[in-house]
């Protein structure tokens, strides 16, 4: 038993630190470094805190090795004949607006009421972003997460941008979490070079809310102890940046019993380590102001080489819509909405047309040549960027893309082979990462652009 409480209680360290301070900065709404040290805390430091909660944006990735053939269904891939899509009901063509424009998308995608999965609250905020990866190796989502070498330090983009959020955020650890990873290597996060231990959602329910510790009852007493201290530090030490520090982002004792309910609640209704559960638990850590960027799991087809009628795509087309509503119905539930960017990003896509088994709807393989990036956030500007066009094979193939309209342009500025940088750099925007800080984080020839028309 005494193991168990071990293993336990190093998690929960490792998840809120050393003396608790990250249940210290949940109780008190404060960053866990002005609580390790406030007498350390320059002016620039709080006042980029204070700004965080309107300009920055949280993210959860959902990441698949599996290469998932999420890119053949969505809209941008209705307007070519030649393209196969299941012919299922459940995947029926069905109209949606998107901004100002209308497309033809598969079923699930589109609006409840119209038989889908996504709500026109989603609907507003989502965008898919079509781009090439340029590899057809499963055991390469890691190098896709690192852009195939664009990043500058070979640094993961989840952790590039976790590296700008974490600070002004103040989460308790810089480093991203992984809950949707079930031990798949490849799915494995790394952060300045060390590999990341992932954390199942069942296993972060046991942490907050198991009989031996409960640390989520505790929240109020945390929060009066913490705040006594400070209070008193900064009548006698503090300047009056700091006091209006402590004015703008300290919880009241209300906000914490209400953080505190909501976050049990969310805890409690997870019962697996299924897509459900990730969502919940993503939130949850989001919640927490434990890490500033979170990766699932959300299934759309997987490595679907023999797919009789496409029938597994199919079936996971509607489920996987249905995981990304069950994502923005958690952060609506712990008043999330408005601070996190949902985002995706696989390995590679799969065949459009031009093979016998996609012909006949019996399979796809992978395919380097074309995938998509789903965004949703405050941030994002409902449309889709880019496209697909007919190579000289007659297979399609991401498209080149002009930045000025993020439109589908062969020749545009934006080739194919640095769409995925530009998805990339469009996604840190949308984060709201200043460029000037984030052009650094790319290599010398990267290329691609942040596509502006993208931006809310």
């Amino acid at each position: 038993m005494s193991s168990t409480i071990t293993r336990r209680d190093a998690l929960l360290g490792s998840l809120f630190g050393g003396g608790a301070l990250g249940l210290r900065a949940l109780a008190t709404g404060l960053p866990a470094w002005f609580l390790a040290d406030p007498r350390r805390a320059s002016a620039q430091d709080l006042e980029c805190a204070i700004n965080a909660k309107d300009k920055l944006q949280y993210l959860i990735l959902s990441a698949s090795s599996a290469g998932d053939p999420i890119n053949c269904n969505c809209p941008g891939t209705y307007e070519a004949p030649e393209i196969i899509h299941p012919q299922q009901p459940e995947l029926a063509a069905t109209a949606l607006q998107l901004g100002d424009k209308m497309y033809q998308v598969a079923k699930p995608w589109a609006a409840i009421d119209a038989g889908g999965a996504l709500n026109a609250a989603v609907h507003a905020r989502t965008l898919f972003f079509h781009h090439s990866t340029r590899t057809t190796v499963h055991g390469d989502q890691p190098k896709v997460m690192r852009l195939l070498g664009a990043t500058s330090r070979s640094e993961m983009l989840v952790s590039v941008f976790a590296k700008h959020l974490a600070g002004c955020f103040g989460t308790v650890q810089p480093e991203p979490i992984a809950v949707g990873a079930r031990g798949n290597a490849g799915e494995l996060v790394s952060f300045a070079g060390r590999t990341l231990p992932s954390v199942s959602p069942t296993q972060l329910k046991q942490l907050l809310t198991g009989s031996r510790s409960e640390p989520l009852v505790k929240l109020r007493t945390l929060r009066d102890s913490a705040l006594d201290q400070l209070n008193e530090l900064a009548k006698s030490e503090g300047s009056e940046v700091q006091k209006a520090f402590l004015d703008a982002l300290a919880l009241s004792q209300r906000q914490v019993r209400k953080l505190a309910e909501q976050l049990a609640t969310t805890l409690s209704a997870i019962t697996s380590d299924d897509v459900s559960g990730q969502a919940l638990a993503a939130a949850a850590l989001i919640s927490a102001n434990v890490t500033p960027v979170v990766t699932v799991h959300i299934p759309f087809g997987g490595d679907n080489h023999s797919d009789q009628d496409l029938q597994t795509e199919t079936t996971q087309h509607v489920s996987g819509a249905q995981g990304i509503q069950a994502v923005m119905d958690a952060l609506g539930m712990l008043g999330l909405s408005d601070k996190v960017t949902f985002a995706t990003m696989n390995v590679f896509g799969r065949n459009l047309n031009g093979i016998a088994k996609v012909e006949s709807r019996s399979g796809r393989d992978h395919y380097g040549n074309h995938s998509v990036m789903l965004m949703i956030g405050r941030n994002v500007r409902p449309g889709v960027i880019g496209g697909v066009m007919k190579a000289s094979s007659g297979a399609y193939v991401a498209s080149d893309i002009d930045s000025a309209s993020g439109n589908a342009m062969p020749g545009g500025d934006i080739p194919a082979a640095e769409t995925h940088v530009a998805a990339a750099r469009t996604l840190g925007s949308v984060l709201g990462i200043p460029a000037e800080l984030s052009d650094d984080d790319f290599t010398a020839g990267a290329g691609g652009k942040a596509i502006t028309r993208a931006l809310a």
